[in-house]
């Protein structure tokens, strides 16, 4: 006769098998939300959620929660065009990650001995504002990769760039160009002058210090560098309509 197994000597092989189910549900469940902002425009982020708990945490009145999605037809062409002068002028180039400007950010790190600068392209800012949080821990960066592999081999850029303008924090509780528009300039994003425009997508890298109406003079020389690059660098509007 045979040997019966006993439920200890089971208890190893269910074990893995429960890791490997964790493990492919965990890989395949990016992928299903990257397919789903495909065709959805997402109502809500884990960001928005988060940055609520936090003033909850702190003892602070939540900011609230401005948020009101347009499509590209309806936001100022001027405004896509600094943005894409401002946080990635090779958006339409790479992959999801510009290999040249790490590598040049990490030569800059070498020279000077300081933290490597920020080498984030839209699609991986995107990813993080869509599906995770901010922060700089190992964990979030390779989840931050893994989705903007996948928002790039399943959207299209134009895709990547709505969902982009339309969730980013624009400020403290405002997400999106349409709130930003309306909370500092009392406009909608298809109306935003130039200047307002440009003023909108400078504050993208610290968008809940630096306020648009009243710029500091580092915001000032920030909005200043995005006009004169205005007519140096074209912008592939074609790429977006």
């Amino acid at each position: 006769m045979k040997p019966r197994k006993t439920a200890r000597s089971r208890s190893p092989r269910r074990w893995w098998i429960w890791l490997f189910a964790t493990i492919l549900v965990l890989a395949i469940l990016p992928i299903l939300q990257v397919a789903w902002v495909r065709f959805s425009d997402p109502r809500l982020t884990p960001l928005m959620l988060i940055r609520q708990t936090e003033a909850r945490w702190n003892g602070r009145p939540s900011p609230g929660r401005h948020y009101t999605w347009r499509p590209l037809a309806q936001i100022a062409p001027d405004f896509l065009k600094f943005v894409f002068i401002a946080e990635d002028q090779r958006f339409f180039q790479h992959r999801g990650f510009d290999w040249r400007e790490i590598d040049l950010a990490r030569q800059q790190a070498a020279r000077t001995g300081r933290s490597p600068r920020g080498a984030s392209t839209i699609t991986m800012q995107c990813a993080r504002s869509l599906f995770l949080w901010q922060g700089r821990s190992y964990l979030r960066k390779g989840l931050e990769a893994y989705y903007t592999f996948w928002m790039e081999t399943l959207l299209s850029k134009r895709r990547i760039l709505e969902l982009y303008v339309n969730v980013i924090e624009m400020g403290d509780g405002i997400y999106g160009v349409e709130a930003a528009a309306q909370a500092h300039f009392g406009t909608s994003a298809r109306s935003l002058s130039r200047d307002q425009a440009a003023a909108l997508a400078a504050v993208l890298p610290n968008p809940r210090q630096w306020t648009p109406r009243t710029p500091s003079p580092k915001l000032a020389a920030r909005i200043a560098k995005i006009l004169r690059q205005e007519k140096q660098i074209p912008f592939p509007l074609a790429r977006v309509r």
